[in-house]
């Protein structure tokens, strides 16, 4: 079978048995994505912790330098009076009955939602629906908050909240294949500069296990932990 010509250069920038400096992993994902949409490029972050145990979860919120690439939809659950603080701020849905209603009859259209604590207790009604898409506001991830505006304007500015699975691995999108090398670097350090300093005391052992940089088509890139703080 004929080589093609990306097989060609994925063969040549890359080496599957090799990691990478987390910045020139950066570069190389950029110059293996060869998708006609501009994919997403994540990190998948392997750490030595037991999220079984209570004291070794790790969950925290970061703020990309450069953004996520993506619109998020923000649907915001408040009373009558911080409608127009939503507004102004950018909110794509606001409201509270209403859409408590339609995420009842099984509207998801939304990326976020924010709400205050005031409501909490209609909104606590959609936990079974919202819980398990990573969806619930949480005063954690600052999406519970009588700061409605503030909140909005730090999702839409590139805020994303990440949270490690049941096997250890956190999962979290750093950018888009469109963004310049560097930009990558600098998100994705910022999150790894982040999870670090949440590492849990009673965590024992190596933290960072393995970092892989991936877009949404591309082999995943092994990162050098010397590289990376932790």
């Amino acid at each position: 079978m004929k080589e093609t010509k990306n097989r060609k250069i994925v063969r040549v920038k890359y080496d599957a048995a090799k990691t990478y400096p987390l910045e020139e992993a950066a570069k190389i994902v950029k110059d293996i994505t060869f998708t006609k949409f501009d994919a997403s490029v994540d990190l998948s972050i392997r750490l030595g912790v037991d999220p079984r145990q209570a004291n070794q979860m790790v969950r925290g919120v970061v703020t990309l330098p450069h953004g996520t690439g993506k619109t998020v939809l923000v649907l915001v659950l408040c009373t009558p009076d911080k409608e127009e603080e939503a507004k102004a701020a950018g909110a794509d849905f606001i409201g509270l009955d209403e859409y408590i209603k339609k995420i009842q009859d099984g509207w998801l259209d939304m990326d976020v939602v924010i709400t205050m604590p005031a409501v909490m207790a209609k909104v606590g009604r959609l936990g079974k629906i919202l819980g398990p898409r990573n969806l619930m506001p949480n005063p954690k991830t600052g999406t519970v908050t009588n700061d409605i505006g503030k909140a909005v304007q730090d999702v839409k500015g590139g805020k994303i909240d990440f949270k490690v699975d049941k096997a250890g691995i956190i999962h979290t999108s750093v950018g888009k294949a469109s963004f310049e090398a560097n930009k990558l670097y600098e998100n994705a350090n910022e999150v790894l500069t982040t999870i670090s300093k949440l590492k849990p005391a009673a965590a024992k052992g190596t933290y960072f296990r393995s970092v892989a940089i991936s877009s949404s088509m591309s082999p995943g890139v092994r990162v050098d932990m010397k590289s990376i703080t932790g």
